[in-house]
């Protein structure tokens, strides 16, 4: 059968592969091991009233990406580029923010696929680190990595989720009491919503699927429905794996087994499936980190990229060089930087109603930059409440940064 073709002279079969590929780029750039630590400490706090604010933070994350998505899409342009059209300048803060903040928390994303690869074979931690580090380097330096990128991200994203089911229904978790408490819950916990919000659609997470498809040109008016369609999947994806996530765990504690070791998680499999349990807890963690690897250096590399044309000749080499970094890091730290991190994670507080804010300034402001496109005026009431949102957090993000002087 003959292979159909796009506008852009693109095979249908490579249009889907990019889209797939943008999709698990960005859903599996959220669920790296500070998503795992998260889900399983709520769990533990707040049993099955977890539920809602998982709900919820979907439901934000989903306001955010569908405007993300579509301004970038849209406009063909990266949110660094947007920012320095909106204000000069203002993109290479931008820019600056995510790179920083994606550097530290790759660090902690190889200290990761350490910790995986030792629960899977035993691995020593400096051994598993730097070998993850190489396979994820391999990625960039084969000749097609784009399309490598996109493939492996599908493949190992669709692997923790089939695993995570697996101990999830061996668990044996109060389904029942998980649905009545996700629209109906006992216990309302804000501090766990805003970290899920900001952990699934913070730095440079927000920006991940859609810098994948400006590259791979899938962009203007009409690829809309691609890309709307691409940002909601990303998120149900990532929904997804934080749900059977947490009915894994909640099986465990609903039983009465108190999870107080150092790593909760591996011991909440290791009670639901025995010895296999803990190997496949090595083998979702591992590839929850190396995802997040390849997911922070291909995304933060992306805000370089269109400053300079030697740049963006460099890019893989750019890309290659941002794992190898975080790698030599890692092994002199010895372990994941705990201070960095928190950082980190209070500068992306702050960089996402930045950046968030320049993309719905150029909903609101700049149809120029869409090329005349009108944007849909519920979408950009949606962003707006999304915006202030983010607003919140960032503020509550201040707390962190502001703590780390004293």
């Amino acid at each position: 059968m003959a292979q159909t073709t796009t506008a852009d002279g693109k095979s249908s079969a490579a249009k889907r592969s990019t889209l797939l590929g943008a999709v698990f780029l960005m859903a599996t750039s959220a669920i790296g091991p500070g998503f795992i630590t998260q889900t399983t400490q709520f769990t533990i706090q707040l049993g099955a009233a977890f539920a809602f604010a998982i709900l919820v933070s979907i439901l934000v994350d989903i306001a955010v990406q569908l405007n993300v998505w579509r301004v970038i899409g849209v406009s063909g342009m990266r949110a660094q580029d947007l920012g320095n059209r909106v204000v000069p300048g203002l993109g290479y803060v931008m820019a600056a923010l995510v790179v920083f903040g994606g550097l530290v928390f790759n660090v902690g994303n190889i200290a990761g696929t350490s910790l995986g690869l030792d629960a899977l074979f035993g691995l020593d931690a400096k051994i598993g680190g730097t070998l993850s580090a190489v396979i994820a380097i391999g990625i960039f330096l084969s000749k097609k990595a784009g399309v490598a990128m996109d493939r492996i991200v599908v493949v190992l994203g669709v692997v923790m989720i089939l695993l995570t089911a697996f101990v999830a229904f061996s668990s044996h978790p109060p389904v029942g009491q998980a649905l009545v408490q996700a629209v109906w819950p006992s216990e309302v916990d804000f501090l766990s919503i805003t970290t899920l919000i900001g952990g699934t659609v913070g730095g440079y997470i927000t920006y991940a699927g859609a810098h994948r498809l400006v590259d791979a040109g899938v962009t203007g008016p009409e690829r809309i429905v691609d890309v709307s369609r691409s940002s909601v999947v990303s998120l149900l994806v990532t929904g997804v794996m934080r749900l059977v996530l947490f009915l894994a765990v909640l099986g465990v504690v609903a039983g009465g087994v108190t999870l107080a070791s150092s790593n909760p998680t591996a011991e909440a499999f290791q009670h639901a499936a025995g010895e296999v349990g803990l190997r496949l807890f090595g083998m979702i963690l591992w590839a929850a980190s190396i995802t997040s690897v390849v997911g922070a250096a291909y995304t933060s590399v992306s805000f370089l990229v269109t400053f300079s044309p030697k740049l963006a000749r460099a890019r893989n080499w750019m890309v290659v060089a941002f794992v190898a970094v975080s790698a030599v890091a890692f092994l002199l730290l010895d372990q994941a930087p705990t201070t960095l991190l928190v950082l980190a994670g209070a500068l992306n507080g702050l960089i996402l109603p930045v950046g968030f804010g320049v993309l719905m300034f150029v909903a609101a402001k700049r149809r120029d930059l869409l090329g005349g496109y009108r944007y849909p005026r519920w979408l950009l009431v949606v962003g707006v409440l999304a915006w202030l949102l983010t607003l919140y957090l960032g503020f509550n993000s201040l707390g962190g940064i502001a703590a780390l002087w004293k």
